[in-house]
């Protein structure tokens, strides 16, 4: 399989209300979708999101590196996924945001040609039978706002069936955000309710939060401190902590994620397609938490159309277990790209809506249109 031709869409899509995280506040998806077509003629599609803070990729610096990649795969074989990373590699350094959007790419067509749903291949690849159905995904919300507007948000999509929560912290004191968990979690009682502060804490704030009484029923507690912090913080946190410790904006791939395992300062980590450079490594990120034991949480960036959500589900399908649940971002979106959008069942995602070869999803191609940043064409090459 060869590919012969790329289209390239920057993209700016508002989101149904701002979402607020330490450093920024997030009122529109700026994201990139890719198609490339092959030498049989099918189109594949990859999504990558810009995430200055965690990956150093801009909206401008992540179209034109994916225009840069496109144009120079194009005399290649992609016959073999496994080659796929160290192919890519080749042309260019880092940029995990990039690659992993022509990797998805790449993904959606090969499993399209082999006429299988992209999540059946990652599944097997995993040493599941190729005919076994996996279980539905979880998917966590987030709640943000008021602590009104908190409590109204949570009835409301806890009647609609949705058992997984992460709360933003970090913004507050830690009084006021302690006082807000302890609402929450007694609101939701049984339910998987986590917090995430972005790494937005000072250790000695993040040790104070996580062993107050006011958290015990908390599942887990997510980058609470900088990721530039010194290890030592880590374990200290750790071992000082009555709830479980999370990690996201520390861990960008398998090097990182083998490091922080080997120094035991976490008890699972948030896993991103853009962080890790693509499915399959995030893969192998995986396949290593779940060998030590530890849990995971699957996510898109904040917020990602149903192109990303397909592969990040996936990934999902092609996991025993997510105790901490799946973030499907799209789920913030004024509107998604896609004609037939991936949407929650009584707060999961079934795989029956992936059932067609590969990703499973397709963009309308007047809607990318309609929805290019202004700043930015569409790009071919």
């Amino acid at each position: 399989m060869k590919i012969v031709h790329a289209q390239i869409y920057p993209l700016l899509i508002p989101l149904i209300e701002p979402i607020k995280m330490s450093g920024e506040t997030v009122c529109f998806a700026k994201t990139v979708l890719l198609g490339l077509k092959n030498n049989f003629g099918r189109t594949g599609w990859g999504e990558a999101s810009a995430a200055p803070l965690m990956t150093g990729e801009t909206i401008e610096s992540l179209s034109a590196n994916i225009k840069y990649l496109a144009s120079n795969i194009k005399d290649l074989n992609w016959d073999n996924p496994d080659e796929y990373g160290q192919q890519l590699g080749k042309f260019l350094y880092a940029n995990s945001s990039a690659k992993s959007c022509i990797e998805m790419a790449l993904l959606d067509l090969y499993t399209q040609e082999k006429g299988i749903p992209l999540w059946r291949y990652l599944r097997t690849k995993r040493g599941f039978a190729e005919a076994s159905i996996p279980k539905p995904l979880p998917l966590l919300r987030m709640l943000g706002g008021s602590i009104d507007k908190e409590i109204t948000d949570a009835k409301r999509l806890h009647d609609e069936g949705f058992r997984y929560w992460k709360v933003k912290v970090g913004l507050l004191p830690v009084d006021d955000d302690l006082n807000r968990v302890e609402t929450l979690c007694n609101l939701l009682k049984i339910d998987t309710v986590s917090v995430d502060a972005n790494g937005a804490m000072g250790l000695e704030d993040a040790i104070r939060f996580c062993t107050s009484p006011k958290v015990r029923q908390l599942s887990f507690a997510e980058q609470l401190i900088p990721s530039n912090l010194p290890l030592s913080n880590f374990l200290e946190l750790k071992n000082r902590s009555q709830i479980p410790i999370g990690l996201d904006e520390s861990i960008h791939g398998i090097d990182e994620l083998e490091r922080f395992i080997a120094a035991g300062v976490l008890d699972g980590a948030s896993l991103k397609l853009i962080k890790t450079g693509g499915l399959l490594k995030a893969l192998d990120c995986s396949n290593l938490l779940e060998k030590h034991g530890l849990k995971i949480n699957l996510a898109c960036k904040v917020a990602e159309t149903s192109v990303s959500a397909a592969a990040t589900a996936a990934l999902g399908f092609s996991i025993n277990d997510l105790p901490w649940g799946f973030s499907m971002s799209n789920q913030y979106l004024k509107f998604d790209v896609c004609d037939s959008p991936l949407r929650a069942k009584n707060g999961h995602l079934e795989h029956g809506q992936l059932e067609s070869v590969g990703l499973g999803v397709e963009p309308d191609i007047d809607v990318l249109r309609e929805s290019l940043t202004g700043s930015l064409p569409s790009i071919e090459c």
